[in-house]
């Protein structure tokens, strides 16, 4: 890890916005919805909070979309900071290796959370599927396509790898179930984990984070990446670039939708219909923020989001490892004690998300952004 002294001046204020959005909906703000559930009376607020709950197998909330905003986003960042490596000499062996140790330091990390406390003494027993694993290998393949494949093609691996993951699930047979089988227990995806991944399932049959899903996730990165490119090209106005970033979220959402006829929308399966739609939402998004704050010069707002979005790493650690919720209650309880009780979860959690801005606030002033 290292500190950076100063932020550079092309840096697009709207990824490091999109980030710290992406990072604030899981290191509080679900919490906090979560909790208004059923508490205010109001319909659209119940309707938010439902959104954040995963289906239970088919189907599409918004809670979904988090982890693949944040594999699309670790694509973005990509291309801008691979031109800077390079205009400064770094040689492509150099960053293939920060690439690869990248990784290793990500997966490490991602078992030790998906693990904790971790069970030193109980190998047979651990999570080897991780968050950050998964952000740490996609990351390293889209560097290395990134350095040696146009743009081109590497839109051409993307559809090439969605559509051989669809393939693979229809029609190779799962013992017991037989092919086209996408049921919790009969899916090749549970049947490969089972068979070749060790140590412990989350889902027991099989780890959503597991294998094979490793493959149509990668997919995001890449996907980001041609999103970075777009932002990137110097050749391009800002509104052809708005533009292109909507165009595209809208062939992808159409064509996960289409696909989804067949295919169904799945996060635990991460099939090829998700990763469309995901993808399709983050180019959306990504639009969106640049429109708002690198277009239109409306930047102010973003001044909360980008706090966060400079050291996701880190609040993404800390909030894994250190109870906020805890800390909040006993800061806050003596101020909202005389009120209903029904209200206390919820400003323990509002509490909680403001003692993480604070603390992410101070290292953004101190000029501190962990990074790997």
């Amino acid at each position: 890890m290292n500190a950076q002294p100063s932020l550079s001046p092309k840096r697009l204020v709207s990824i490091d916005a999109l980030r710290g959005f992406d990072m604030l909906l899981i290191s509080g703000a679900d919490a906090l919805f979560h909790q208004l559930k059923g508490k205010t009376g109001l319909a659209w607020v119940d309707a938010a909070a439902s959104q954040f709950q995963h289906p239970v197998w088919f189907g599409f909330t918004f809670y979904d979309f988090i982890f693949p905003l944040f594999l699309f986003i670790a694509g973005v960042s990509i291309p801008f900071s691979l031109s800077r490596a390079l205009e400064q000499g770094i040689s492509k062996n150099e960053l293939y290796r920060k690439a690869f140790f990248r990784m290793l330091i990500l997966i490490g990390l991602g078992m030790l959370d998906k693990n904790a406390p971790f069970p030193f003494f109980d190998w047979p027993h651990i999570r080897l599927g991780s968050v950050l694993g998964r952000i740490g290998l996609a990351g390293f393949v889209t560097v290395v396509l990134y350095l040696n494949v146009s743009s081109r093609r590497r839109l051409s691996i993307v559809g090439g790898v969605l559509l051989t993951y669809y393939a693979a699930l229809m029609l190779i047979p799962v013992p017991g179930h037989g092919a086209g089988d996408l049921s919790f227990d009969g899916n090749l995806v549970g049947w490969f984990d089972r068979t070749f991944l060790p140590g412990r399932l989350l889902q027991r049959t099989f780890d959503e984070l597991g294998l094979l899903t490793q493959f149509p996730a990668i997919c995001l990165t890449l996907l980001g990446a041609f999103a970075g490119e777009i932002l990137q090209n110097n050749t391009s106005t800002d509104r052809k670039k708005f533009a292109r970033l909507l165009i595209a979220g809208a062939v992808c959402v159409a064509l996960g939708l289409i696909w989804s006829l067949h295919f169904p929308i799945a996060k635990r399966l991460w099939s090829s219909s998700f990763i469309l739609l995901t993808a399709g939402l983050s180019f959306v998004f990504m639009a969106a923020f640049y429109g708002l704050i690198d277009l239109l010069n409306f930047k102010k707002w973003s001044f909360f989001f980008v706090v966060i979005g400079m050291n996701s790493l880190t609040i993404y650690l800390l909030h894994r490892l250190v109870n906020f919720n805890y800390t909040s209650r006993l800061l806050f309880a003596g101020l909202y004690a005389p009120l209903d009780v029904k209200w206390h979860g919820i400003l323990e959690s509002f509490g909680a998300l403001a003692l993480v801005w604070g603390l992410l606030y101070f290292l953004y002033q101190k000029k501190i952004f962990i990074r790997v």
